[in-house]
């Protein structure tokens, strides 16, 4: 299921679209979780992102062990990429756990003139420390998603794995 699309090797799209939507998304999560005054705009588009580089990240991760599957023997010269793959998914779970946390906790004002319907949180130090986790997983996801790329690129183009 995850070897194929076409006549291309799954794992060649998928992460190209991972390493576009993790960082985005993570960015999306850290705007919402430090501009209280944009969050009215920002947190549907954070949990949908938020979301969708899980999934991301899990294809990319299953595609990946399909193709090494049906070409072995670039088991060994992948082994970094592949490592950084798998703690990149922990993280990247990590992250959408947080921002469905984010989600529900994070007040602010809505688009609504009257501010109705806005989210009210009482504890101002669980705000701030959601906004915290937040900003510091949201930037771990996209140092991982840098380091599993450059190791992944490293590994293709040239053959020789970073250290």
């Amino acid at each position: 299921m995850f070897e194929r699309f076409g006549d291309l090797p799954l794992h060649v799209l998928v992460i190209h679209l991972a390493v576009v939507v993790l960082p985005v998304a993570a960015l999306t999560a850290i705007a919402f979780a430090v501009l209280p005054k944009w969050r009215w705009l920002l947190r549907w588009p954070a949990l949908a992102l938020g979301l969708g580089a899980l999934v991301c990240a899990f294809v990319a991760k299953k595609s990946g062990d399909a193709f090494v599957a049906a070409v072995p023997q670039l088991d060994k010269l992948v082994a970094l990429h592949r490592s950084r793959g798998n703690l990149l998914l922990w993280f990247v779970l990590a992250f959408a756990v947080l921002v469905v946390i984010a989600f529900v906790v994070l007040s602010g004002p809505t688009a609504l003139a009257s501010g109705k319907g806005a989210k009210a949180t009482n504890s101002r130090p669980l705000e701030l420390v959601v906004t915290a986790a937040v900003v510091v997983v949201g930037v771990v996801v996209i140092f991982q998603t840098i380091r599993t790329g450059d190791a992944g690129a490293r590994a293709v183009w040239t053959g020789i794995l970073p250290k």
